[in-house]
């Protein structure tokens, strides 16, 4: 028997941006810089090898994010203990939707998600690194 899905992706997505605020890219640009706000980059790494990064951001996994927030976690990472606003992006602004929403869900507060994710940055104009060069083996 074939599986039914009842909520789609998308849905998902907008019940998660329901909950939580979403900023414009001219909005993330006016906090980026400011000792208050940590950008947290939940690309994979193959992403920001390819496209690069946004100076400053904190990189995490979608698939690590719960288990990084939660102290009581052995892979507990202490920024996700200080008191900043924290800025999801990703790729296109789905996925940091939806890690924005958990990471509110499990108290992480302030929080925050890019619209249109890094694309949106980087056609914006905003400060970018440059991807890494890829070692050769």
């Amino acid at each position: 028997m074939a599986q039914t899905i009842v909520v789609s992706s998308q849905q998902l997505v907008e019940e998660a941006e329901r909950a939580i605020e979403t900023l414009t890219v001219a909005q993330a640009l006016a906090l980026h810089g400011r000792d208050d706000v940590t950008f947290v980059d939940i690309r994979d790494p193959r992403e920001r090898e390819r496209e690069g990064k946004i100076p400053g951001a904190f990189s995490c996994t979608r698939g690590m994010l719960e288990f990084w927030i939660d102290p009581a976690s052995r892979y507990y990472k202490p920024v996700f203990g200080e008191d900043k606003t924290f800025v999801f992006f990703c790729a296109g602004g789905l996925r940091s939707a939806l890690a924005a929403a958990t990471a509110k869900h499990m108290g992480l507060q302030p929080v925050a998600h890019m619209a249109g994710g890094f694309g949106a940055w980087r056609d914006a104009g905003g400060p970018l690194e440059a991807p890494e060069a890829r070692k050769a083996t």
